[in-house]
């Protein structure tokens, strides 16, 4: 395949992830509407954001247990995964406030972008012998505006019903689907599990260097969502009792949570000089110590109040792509998909850890000791990179 091709293919797979992904926290954009509508717990952000998380870690270890992205077209597995979290994403206008639905509606969406975010890396892995560090930073800055999304189309559609998020998610999610099914064959590079191999994701961990990776990225995945689902609780916080109380928080929280995109697409470029474990070094570091002084946050104008939170948006994100690069390349290339799956879903797996704390400590401490509790993730994350070997 020439080059030209592969970046039309990664062009491709890019906006899918971006188009599937924004469904992700299409749920917590609107709770602010759910919450006055239908009355619903004050806690209800904290049950519907965990429940995203508990289905994409059930679905992703369904998917690594049964190899399902290695053994079958990751294009076709991707298509079916995103058609099925359109259609449960619209769940939610039929949900009326049932909290017990809502929470079941987004488990199972959750459970099917299993078949979206690592299936996607998956499949711009069959693509790149080299440059993969680049190629992820593309994908996962998509994966980010894809997240962001639904706080901007909140901005925009200020004026129209609360159902204009769902609508605008669950469109591009079946959209992305099909453009990936009809418009990204299988890759040259891709090499199909032959079997079922329960025991591949036993197998994976037994590399020193994929487990170096794989717990640097858990690690990181700590303060990730964590961060991403409570920076507009911390936002509006901020802005209480500031003169400019009229502040759009959901534009700031799409600019703080977007902004990542670029840290990811900016990594991904150094990484291909510097290596993908300097670029993840470095920005675990960053984002570790904006963990530590997020109090301070507080207290700065409102300009650099923002600013800060887009500097730690940047960098929250951008190791990302590079330890699921460093995961992909310590593994067999036919277990590839299954390793990138069951790396993610553990790594999501901490993550309700985190946002049940976050949930249960912002009832119970100042909003501005909320973040404190994240610098675990990044502390034990560069730890462990520590032992990763090579580059």
């Amino acid at each position: 395949m020439t080059k030209a091709n592969t970046k039309k293919v990664l062009f491709i797979i890019v906006l899918a992830q971006f188009c599937c992904t924004s469904v992700w926290f299409a749920g917590n954009a609107i709770i602010g509407d759910l919450q006055l509508v239908f009355d619903l717990d004050k806690n209800a952000i904290g049950y519907l954001t965990s429940a995203v998380q508990a289905g994409f870690i059930a679905g992703t270890l369904i998917f690594a247990l049964l190899t399902l992205a290695d053994r079958f077209s990751p294009s076709l597995v991707f298509c079916l995964s995103a058609i099925s979290a359109a259609v449960l994403n619209a769940g939610i206008l039929i949900a009326s406030g049932d909290i017990t639905l809502l929470v079941l509606l987004r488990f199972l969406m959750g459970f099917m972008l299993a078949g979206i975010y690592p299936v996607g890396m998956k499949i711009a892995s069959d693509y790149h012998e080299k440059g993969l560090g680049k190629a992820l930073g593309y994908l996962v800055g998509a994966l980010v505006l894809g997240t962001a999304f639904p706080h901007l189309v909140k901005t925009v559609s200020s004026n129209l019903p609360w159902a204009t998020v769902v609508y605008v998610t669950s469109a591009l999610s079946f959209l992305g689907g099909l453009a990936i099914y009809f418009l990204v064959p299988d890759g040259p590079f891709r090499k199909a599990g032959q079997k079922l191999d329960l025991s591949v994701i036993f197998k994976v961990f037994q590399n020193r260097n994929f487990r170096s990776a794989a717990f640097g990225y858990f690690g990181h995945m700590w303060e990730l969502y964590a961060f991403w689902a409570f920076v507009p609780v911390f936002i509006s916080a901020y802005f209480q009792d500031r003169p400019l109380s009229g502040a759009n928080e959901s534009l700031i929280s799409f600019l703080v949570i977007g902004i990542g995109s670029i840290g990811c697409v900016a990594g991904g470029y150094v990484s291909f000089k510097k290596g993908s474990k300097k670029v993840a070094f470095f920005a675990l570091l960053i984002s570790g110590i904006f963990c530590l002084i997020s109090p301070v946050l507080m207290a700065m104008p409102p300009a650099i109040f923002v600013l800060l939170l887009l500097i730690w948006g940047v960098f929250v994100i951008m190791d990302s792509p590079q330890f699921s690069t460093l995961v992909a390349q310590s593994a067999p290339r036919e277990s590839i998909g299954s390793a990138l799956t069951i790396v993610n879903s553990i790594g999501f797996l901490l993550t309700i850890f985190s946002i049940q704390l976050l949930n249960f400590l912002k009832s119970e401490v100042d909003i501005s000791y909320l973040f404190l509790v994240l610098a675990i993730g990044p502390v034990l994350g560069l730890i462990s990179l520590v032992n990763q070997k090579g580059e």
